[in-house]
């Protein structure tokens, strides 16, 4: 019904469109404002996969959907009303089987959402507190069935053409949202990032992943250290000393380079909800403070091929080597081998902004950085300029949508800038993403992976 309403409308809004001389697309159309509305508040309503695909398509859809619907779903809200205990407890009762009559779980949720929630559970014997996230019944049942409903919607309301385009992108957010509930893959990688990150410390920062808890885990249910700590966004964050809050974008920053240049496994949800940071003592000017890394059910395992052109594209942006440049997006897709010239000094341009921050400090915009030289995350607004050069991207002839393990980079490229830019650090990366970068070239030389 949304569907059919939505693209009844759009059908005279466009034949409006072409009356007025106004392009069909036209986003100060109040009519498609509205029906996007509309269309996004429907999935608001029917809660559950529905908000998460919602979520997912704000997230990507705008390599392939009309940017006044993708403006619309990002008001999706992932906090959700918890399910009460009542309609939980045989669910998880017959997922964890004997064992749950050995912790004591408080029947209210500390967090809740789109996919699952969490409430706090005592161990009987020890009287240790865990944290069980439960995932909803009859989740992974429904994701299929719910995303064909979704395209039908998207189809009727006429907000996509049917074709193998979209066919792709699609399948490619129906694998993501699988993985996503797949907590047995989530368990596995949660374990092995704990030991990746295992006595890595930079600038006094440590890493923590929480301990898992396989005796109270199963296919719905993950149970794992508890941990306190604070939102990157809290104020008491905002309070520590300069040098505290660079050290802990450093740490950020230098996580993302081990996943892309060591392990080649990425965490691509970059929400701040995923991140806590565990804190010395506030008044200290130097600490050893923690990041806490919480979820993995995001996590991209990327090929060589992948990981191989990606990493040539960086290191040939900090060379600002146009045709090395080229020859990697190419490489990732995000390019047509017999792209015009105009497209590819287009998508070069747009790499070369984006990593702006990893410029050498001579070849960093002056009106950014401190008076010790120092690149000042915050101020620069880079985000938001990046997010302008794309949309303008995204409507020339010259775009080709990216893959979506490409979406999913740039999106914890833009995470992890985005937290940085919170916890307003200012120092200069180009030393960091060089380390990298020249460890990387000497693998490769040597026939290296690692």
């Amino acid at each position: 019904m949304a569907g059919l309403r939505a693209g009844g409308a759009l059908a005279v809004d466009s034949a409006m469109s072409r009356v007025l001389g106004r392009s069909e697309d036209d986003p100060q159309s109040e009519f498609a404002r509205r029906e996007a509305q509309r269309f996004a508040e429907e999935l608001g309503r029917l809660k559950g996969t529905y908000v998460k695909i919602g979520q997912m398509l704000a997230l990507f859809g705008e390599h392939f959907l009309p940017p006044v619907l993708v403006d619309a779903l990002r008001d999706l809200s992932d906090a959700t009303e918890p399910l009460h205990w009542d309609a939980l407890e045989s669910f998880v009762r017959g997922s964890l089987g004997p064992v749950f009559d050995e912790l004591e779980i408080d029947p209210e949720a500390i967090a809740a959402a789109s996919l699952a929630q969490v409430h706090l559970a005592k161990i009987r014997d020890t009287g240790e507190w865990i944290c069980i996230k439960v995932q909803y019944p009859g989740l992974a049942q429904m994701i299929d069935s719910d995303f064909d409903a979704v395209v039908k919607m998207l189809v009727l309301a006429r907000w996509v053409k049917s074709g193998r385009d979209l066919d792709s992108w699609m399948q490619s957010l129906r694998t993501h949202l699988h993985n996503e509930i797949d907590y047995q893959r989530e368990a596995r990688l949660t374990r092995e990032m704990g030991a990746r990150v295992a006595g890595l410390e930079l600038d006094g920062v440590r890493y923590h992943v929480p301990e898992l808890y396989p005796r109270y885990c199963s296919g719905e249910v993950l149970a794992m250290e508890y941990i306190e700590g604070y939102s990157v966004i809290d104020a008491d964050v905002a309070g520590l000393s300069q040098a505290r809050r660079n050290a802990l974008a450093r740490a950020m920053l230098e996580l993302f380079f081990y996943e892309l240049y060591d392990w080649g496994v990425l965490q691509t949800d970059p929400n701040f909800g995923n991140y806590l940071l565990r804190l010395d003592d506030r008044r200290k000017k130097h600490a050893h403070d923690e990041l806490a890394l919480l979820d993995f059910g995001s996590v991209l395992d990327c090929s060589e091929d992948f990981l191989y052109h990606l990493r040539h594209t960086i290191a040939a942006s900090q060379r600002e080597d146009v045709p090395a440049i080229v020859d990697g997006l190419i490489g990732l897709g995000c390019l047509q081998p017999d792209a015009s010239e105009e497209g590819r000094k287009m998508f070069a341009d747009f790499c070369l902004h984006l990593l702006e921050p990893l410029r050498p400090v001579d070849k960093l915009p002056a009106e950014y950085l401190n008076e010790r030289g120092e690149y000042c995350w915050g101020r620069s607004r880079l985000m938001k300029r990046a997010g302008k050069q794309a949309a303008a991207s995204a409507a020339s002839r010259h775009f080709t949508p990216p893959s979506r393990d490409f979406a999913l980079i740039a999106r914890k490229l833009t995470g992890v800038f985005n937290f940085i830019a919170v916890l307003d650090a200012q120092f200069n990366a180009c030393d960091m993403i060089e380390a990298h970068v020249a460890a990387w070239q000497e693998r490769e030389q040597r026939g290296k992976r690692p």
